[in-house]
């Protein structure tokens, strides 16, 4: 079953359940999906990995909303960024933890015979193809600097 046809799947059941908050959640997915399948030329489909790229883009834009919503004490539209962020993760393969990360960081430094930070963007380009979706980028750059350091 494809992303798109679970996600139509959870639409129809979330509109049975009448849970207008995962609804809003599923109906922002499908959005992002549609907008990525229509930039294609016409009959082309969608990749796993343009899938995971979108769902990895929404989790991220989630995030920061969250964080900013809380900075700004908006407690209602904070939650509400939460659940759509837990709603669209569900989507998204099983996120690393960060021991696994800088076990593949160390053996992907090895592989690139990367020796300083110079060499921080051969590491990163092999580690987001090995990670796609895995892991945020953001930890796995924070990591990249650690171990090259």
């Amino acid at each position: 079953m494809s992303l798109e046809e679970r996600i139509n799947a959870d639409i129809k059941q979330a509109m049975l359940a009448k849970d207008k908050a995962k609804l809003e959640a599923l109906r922002a997915v499908k959005a992002a999906v549609l907008l990525v399948k229509t930039s294609k030329p016409q009959g082309q489909e969608i990749t796993p990995e343009e899938e995971i790229q979108t769902l990895s883009r929404l989790v991220k834009q989630r995030k920061e909303a969250s964080q900013t919503y809380k900075e700004q004490n908006r407690e209602d539209l904070y939650n509400e960024e939460i659940f759509q962020l837990g709603v669209i993760e569900q989507y998204l393969p099983k996120q690393l933890s960060e021991e696994q990360i800088r076990t593949m960081l160390t053996a992907i430094i090895k592989e690139t015979s990367a020796t300083s930070i110079k060499d921080m963007g051969k590491v990163m380009a092999e580690a987001q193809k090995q990670f796609a979706g895995q892991a945020d980028n953001k930890i796995v750059s924070i990591l990249v600097k650690e171990l090259l350091s």
